[in-house]
């Protein structure tokens, strides 16, 4: 899945903060400078609407990433930040926040300019400002992305643009209607995605040379490797730096188990054990091909089971929306292809089941997706377990993870049920 679409879904599917124990680190360019954290959003000089705002889009208090990162969004002098922080923690709406925050109602004219590498994504940071902004009535927003036409000669009289690098470069410079010399902050998200994606990073770039030298600059990454550190620098000179530690995905809390079966017909029943046995909550399923998957919801469906499935011909709404069922427990069981193997977190998720092991096509196992898929089951500290069920041909991919990952997979005779409800006691 491209990048760009995963953090479309995330940002359309958290609507609360993922709550994380993930270590923030503040690399700060001057040493003598005061930095403070804050615990509520009161603390903060926001206007009484925008707290309104922030309650309406179900934020209690602020997350890690945000009690580091709005007191310095929001402080006088400006202070320019990249955040470096993954997704559902909070990043769009601090931001926003911020820009919310920095604009003058009394001024008719752009003085926000906020940049994302796609189209979906403007329009879903637009929500953001949409609901944080609600009681903020003077306050507009205008869209720099395809579609939108802007007439010849027509003047923009909203607050806040959002836009994509292309569609925003052809308001500054051919139709000459965006005025970059009066933007007083400027946000880049998703900046490891524009370096991604050809030719951004240069419309970026160009964009943040005609901005005067006291405008505001806020980078936002989900990574901060070299080539965003690279990116970052070119950007934004001496920048204070805030990043939560990348979770390190781990099996030390997952327990392993696989279950030899002769095809999938006996897959299925051996599934179909599991659920007799456990007492699952939720759980999902991964599948290495689109025709598997459809085949397996087809049977769950048919013996009664709450199915959603999950495959790449869906659009990002539609996955967003599948999956946002499966986290409120519309469907008890989301069955999956590889393109949910990673980067979606749904807490209630203990149970993992790999309905054939991943592949890649020199036939060898694919170690990394392995690791995502069954490490659904253990996000946030929690406990999971994960079942593999595999072919008499195949067994020797079971070896070879455990070998790769220095861990055990233990075999489960599917038919004992007796050993099935002693693992589930």
């Amino acid at each position: 899945v491209p990048l760009a679409e995963l953090s479309l879904m995330n940002k359309l599917i958290h609507t609360s903060l993922v709550e994380s124990d993930q270590h923030v680190e503040i690399l700060q360019r001057d040493p003598s400078s005061p930095l403070f954290s804050i615990k509520t959003f009161e603390e903060l000089p926001l206007k009484k609407e925008l707290l309104q705002g922030v309650y309406l889009m179900g934020f209690n208090r602020p997350s890690k990433i945000q009690e580091q990162a709005l007191p310095l969004m929001l402080a006088y002098p400006p202070q320019n930040l990249i955040a470096q922080s993954q997704s559902g923690t909070g990043k769009t709406a601090a931001f926003v926040l911020a820009m919310l925050s920095r604009a003058n109602a009394n001024k008719k004219y752009p003085q926000c300019l906020c940049l994302a590498p796609t189209y979906e994504l403007a329009l879903q940071i637009g929500q953001v400002v949409r609901t944080i902004g609600k009681f903020c009535t003077d306050i507009k927003v205008n869209y720099a992305v395809r579609g939108n036409r802007i007439l010849k000669g027509m003047v923009l009289e909203e607050q806040i643009i959002i836009g994509t690098p292309g569609t925003t470069l052809d308001w500054c410079f051919k139709q000459r209607i965006l005025d970059l010399t009066k933007i007083s902050l400027f946000v880049l998200d998703e900046a490891d995605i524009m370096i991604d994606t050809q030719g951004l990073s240069c419309q970026s770039t160009r964009i943040h040379r005609a901005l005067p030298k006291s405008c505001q600059v806020l980078l936002f990454s989900a990574t901060f490797k070299e080539p965003v550190r690279a990116f970052a620098e070119r950007i934004i000179p001496d920048p204070i730096v805030i990043k939560l530690r990348e979770e390190e995905l781990t099996l030390g809390n997952i327990r392993q188990y696989f279950m030899v079966c002769q095809n999938s017909e006996e897959q299925y029943k051996a599934l179909c054990n599991l659920y007799g046995s456990f007492t699952i909550g939720q759980v999902m399923i991964f599948c290495q091909t689109r025709r598997l998957a459809d085949w397996l919801s087809g049977q769950m469906s048919r013996d009664g089971h709450q199915v959603a499935t999950l495959t790449a011909e869906l659009t990002v709404v539609q996955r967003a929306s599948v999956i946002q069922r499966f986290r409120e427990g519309k469907e008890k069981v989301l069955i999956a292809t590889n393109v949910c193997a990673r980067g979606i977190d749904v807490q209630q998720v203990t149970t993992v089941v790999n309905f054939g092991l991943p592949r890649g096509q020199d036939g060898e196992p694919d170690f990394e997706t392995y690791l995502h898929r069954i490490g659904r089951a253990g996000r946030f500290g929690h406990r999971g377990i994960a079942f593999s069920m595999v072919e008499n041909e195949t067994v020797e991919l079971v070896h070879k993870i455990e070998e790769h990952f220095q861990t055990t997979i233990k075999q489960l005779n599917p038919y004992d049920m007796d050993e099935l409800e002693k693992l589930a006691a």
